[in-house]
Order: C-alpha cells, then structure tokens, then sequence
C-alpha cells in the first residue's frame, strides 16, 4: 500500500513547452557604407505582405523584417524539482484519506523529453504570437518514505520508497512575445500558456511561463546573422492534481499483498511501543495533558495508517478490477532559472536555434529549425 501512494505522485511530471520568438526586426544602424545603404533603400521599398500591421511604415524607418509567418520544429528536454504536499489516497472510488503526515517526500524530480511543433505569426512589428502542439515521454522519480509516531511520541522512518512512473502527454498552447528594441539590443518578453493531456490526470494540467530576454543580433555577409540572448525562465502550474490507477498496472496481486502485510506488521509494532509507552505510566503521569495529547496524537496517526491498510487489504481482493484514486498539491522547487541562447539565421527563410537553463534546481534544453515565409 505504501508505494502504491507514492507511485500514485509519479504522474506529476512538470511539462516543459518554451517556445520563444524570433529575434530579427532589426533598425538597420552604424556609418558602414552597407548599412547606410541598405537603411537607404528600405525607405523606398513597398512591402508586399499583409503582415505584420504597419510594416509599411516600420520598413520606411529602416527596418529590417523577418518574413511574417513561421514554422518551426524543436526539441525540448527539461529536468526540474518538485514539491509534493497534501497527498490523499482512497481505493475503488471510496472515500481519501490525507497522508500528509505519513507519507514525507525527500525528493521528487520531473523530466520531459518531447518534441513541439510552433507555427507563429508577426501581427505587428513589435508583437510575436504563435501557438504550440507538443507531444513529450516524461517520467517522474520519488524518494520518500513512511514515517510513524514510537513510544515517545517522536516520529520515524519506517521504510523508504524510491520509484518512477513513465507516461505521455500531448499538449496543446499558445504564446505572444513583445518585442523591443534598446540602445542596440533587443528586449523580449515570452509568455506561453499550455494544456497537457495525461491520461492518468482527471483534467489537464496548466502551465504559465514567462520569459524575459535581453540580447543582441550581430549581422554577417548576405543574409547571415547570429542573434544571441541572456535572461530567466518562470514557471507556474496548477498547484492541484487529481487523479486514479488500475492497480493491476502497479503491482501484482502477489506483490501487493506482501506490501500490504508488511505494513500491518510495522504499524502493529508501533502501536504496541506507544501503547507499552502509556501504561508504564503512572495515573498522575496519564493525567497529564502533555502525555494525553502526545498518546492521542500517536493513536490517531497509527489509525490513519491502519484504515489505509484496511482499504488497500479489501481492494486486493479483486486486484484486477480495482483501483486507486489521489489527489495532491505539487509546485516548483524553484520558480526561476538562468538562461542563454543563441539564433542562427542561415538566410531570411532558415533559422536554427538553441538555448539552455540552468542555476536552480530546473534546468532545460531546447533546440530547432525554422522555416519563414511571407503571407
């Protein structure tokens, strides 16, 4: 039963679906023969698409513009710490019991492996928007244990659990990235909300990511340029998860009733050093409110144990068509993360992109091609 409660948070997988914007609407500047030049004809150019709003004025400004649609594939891994609280258990849609004071995580770890398609369009000069399909593999790894109250009322660890539970997730999203130009760099803010469906979550889980940026884009021969950026990456989710599983896809019927044996074995045990704690007592030390507070404390923890065993014993009786339903609060260990990046632009239809986090306890890898094209 213990691990089934653990194995049960393993699905909580922090999804990782940063998509940031493309940096090149540049204000062509410098004395440079070419650069006055280039600054000199845009101003006569007509521009033949329909976006961004006002490209018309901005070109007669002397800026450059990227082509105002995109289509970019990237890859996306992350690895990021999370907090797990307030976990409840119940067994074959019965009532959940909280396990928050039995069951102490030490250290619970998210990562995602996946891949988002990101289509995306300049509705202005300034203002990138673009909307996000991703398919990922995640998994997420447990250490935690159980812990009970002994005779002098002082709790321990009676076994540890490490465990990993392996699933998919398909999400869904979109994003806006204002962009801005400032003494020769240029400033962008991404924002992206996301949806991911799992299917062993109720409803999918909600991600918010803000990511500002401070960089420059350094021109070469032709059409080449590299853009490179600094900045920080935060995440919100939903801090509620809930959730059920088969229990055929945890354990045995074997497996199972071994757990749940041994826990009525340590549990027993616990109950007979507190209940051996009380009646060495003397009558006036029973009548103390310290002593009756810390007997009540202890009993009612070791009853939580105990109908939690009662639950997981009945349930293992029909192992096949049982189940377990959870819920729980998870967030972040740490909201922020340090970022680099860097943007290739091969020519004005061909980008290739990379940027890492790092500096906390997330850290995260994303890398691309894009395609752009006027519209």
């Amino acid at each position: 039963m213990r691990t089934s409660c653990f194995l049960l948070t393993v699905l909580l997988g922090l999804l990782y679906r940063e998509a940031a914007a493309q940096y090149t609407t540049d204000k062509i500047v410098g004395q440079k023969e070419k650069n006055v030049t280039l600054a000199d004809s845009l101003k006569h150019v007509t521009y033949p698409y329909l976006l961004p709003i006002w490209g018309q004025k901005v070109i007669n400004k002397g800026f450059d513009l990227p082509f105002p649609m995109g289509l970019s594939v990237q890859y996306v891994w992350q690895e990021s710490d999370i907090l797990i609280n307030n976990l409840q258990v119940g067994f074959n849609n019965g009532p959940k019991r909280n396990c928050d004071d039995l069951i102490r995580f030490d250290k619970a770890t998210a990562t995602t492996n996946g891949v988002n398609l990101r289509p995306d369009f300049w509705i202005f000069p300034f203002l990138n928007v673009y909307g996000i399909l991703a398919r990922s593999n995640n998994s997420t790894t447990v250490h935690c244990g159980l812990w009970v109250p002994d005779s002098s009322n002082s709790w321990k660890k009676i076994t540890d659990i490490n465990t990993k539970a392996d699933f998919d997730a398909t999400t869904i999203g979109f994003g806006l990235t204002p962009t801005f130009g400032i003494g020769g760099f240029f400033v962008a803010i991404d924002m992206n909300w996301s949806w991911s469906d799992i299917e062993q979550l109720d409803k999918p889980a909600y991600i918010f990511i803000l990511g500002p940026r401070i960089g420059k884009n350094f021109k070469f021969k032709g059409e080449q340029s590299l853009a490179i950026w600094t900045g920080g990456f935060r995440v919100h989710m939903n801090s509620g998860t809930n959730g059920s599983l088969p229990l055929s896809d945890l354990f045995s019927t074997n497996e199972w009733m071994q757990r749940i044996d041994s826990g009525y074995i340590k549990v027993a045990n616990s109950q007979q050093q507190v209940n051996a704690w009380w009646n060495g007592l003397s009558p006036r030390d029973q009548q103390n409110p310290v002593n009756k507070a810390k007997y009540a404390t202890a009993n009612a923890a070791l009853d939580k144990a105990g109908q939690l065993l009662n639950g997981a014993s009945e349930a293992a009786g029909t192992l096949g068509n049982s189940s377990v339903q959870y819920s729980l609060d998870k967030r972040p260990k740490d909201k922020w993360n340090f970022l680099i990046g860097a943007q290739y632009q091969i020519n004005k239809h061909f980008m290739i992109r990379a940027e890492y986090g790092f500096l906390s306890s997330r850290k995260q890898f994303i890398g691309g091609l894009q395609y752009r094209f006027g519209f």
